[in-house]
């Protein structure tokens, strides 16, 4: 029982790596990523320490296997996450990730943006989106194609 529990325990814990390193920070190391895998970029403005539709997205969507699969193949991810008060959560981002919001017209978390590898929005939308990965995936696709 207690082998059982703790390979339940590894296995969980390696998903929500898996699931956290596959963001990327650095925006224009996304884009090169992305033009040179031939993928579009989601960008993901978000508060994930405080914003609760933000936490849900990220429990009902962009955690999930099924999301995170289908990203696998067609997307580039990017994150930028805030603090309450502006700040980036990771240091040293905080000038970066300003300045892509104010280019992009950020107005509330979580913010979706698709774009191209050369930075061309492709679609946008703020809010919590219901539909679980499925629906998120089906509006990803309609968005890059």
């Amino acid at each position: 029982m207690k082998r059982l529990l703790l390979a339940a325990l590894v296995l969980t814990s390696s998903a929500v790596f898996a699931a956290e390193s596959a963001w990327q920070t650095n925006y224009d190391a996304a884009l090169k990523q992305a033009a040179k895998e031939n993928k579009s970029v989601l960008l993901d403005f978000t508060g994930s320490a405080w914003c609760p539709p933000c936490k849900q997205m990220k429990k009902d969507v962009l955690s999930t296997p099924e999301f995170l699969n289908f990203a696998k193949d067609n997307l580039v991810l990017f994150q930028a996450d805030f603090q309450p008060d502006g700040e980036s959560v990771i240091p040293g981002l905080t000038k970066q990730n300003g300045y892509l919001a104010a280019k992009f017209g950020v107005n509330g978390f979580p913010t979706f943006i698709i774009i191209n590898s050369k930075g061309k929005v492709l679609a946008q939308f703020s809010g919590y989106r219901p539909g679980g990965p499925e629906g998120f995936i089906a509006w990803v696709t309609k968005s890059i194609k």
